[in-house]
């Protein structure tokens, strides 16, 4: 059975908290949200808790940043711009995805069929000013995580 846990974030700096507090989850993670809901911030908090000290953009046009840190890679990608599912067999994800990986992927209801089976799914919607986040831990591993998480509150 899934875990799951629900936040109020009244603010950027809360985004980045989360993200850097969901850093411990590996494999698969889909982000969905609206343009400007906070998906990228949410990885730069993801990232800087691994060390990266570096601007964090989404990678809109690049479709994909790499990072190694801490001794794993970690993915961030954003397919809002594929037309079509296959084009990710063009990115190569497959080949650069290892089991100390980590996928990070915005707009993933583009190319939902193709990614396979998440092991997390983080929805972003805006609530007022604030945003209303719902962290889905679906495989062992990251439902433990999660639980954890939710656990401390």
């Amino acid at each position: 059975m899934p875990e799951e846990f629900i936040r109020y974030l009244p603010d950027e700096q809360s985004t980045v908290i989360l993200g850097g507090r969901l850093s411990s989850l590996h494999g698969l993670i889909l982000l969905y949200g609206e343009l400007g809901a906070g998906k990228t911030t949410l990885v730069r908090g993801f990232l800087r808790t691994l060390g990266y000290r570096g601007v964090v953009r989404s990678p809109t046009y690049t479709l994909i940043e790499s990072y190694e840190l801490s001794g794993r890679r970690v993915l961030h990608l954003d397919i809002y711009r594929l037309s079509n599912p296959d084009e990710l067999d063009c990115l190569g994800i497959r080949e650069q995805q290892s089991r100390d990986s980590t996928l990070l992927v915005e707009w993933p209801e583009r190319a939902r069929s193709a990614l396979g089976i998440p092991d997390a799914e983080v929805f972003i919607h805006y609530n007022g000013v604030a945003r209303k986040v719902l962290v889905r831990g679906l495989s062992k591993p990251a439902a433990s995580i999660v639980k954890l998480l939710s656990d401390k509150k």
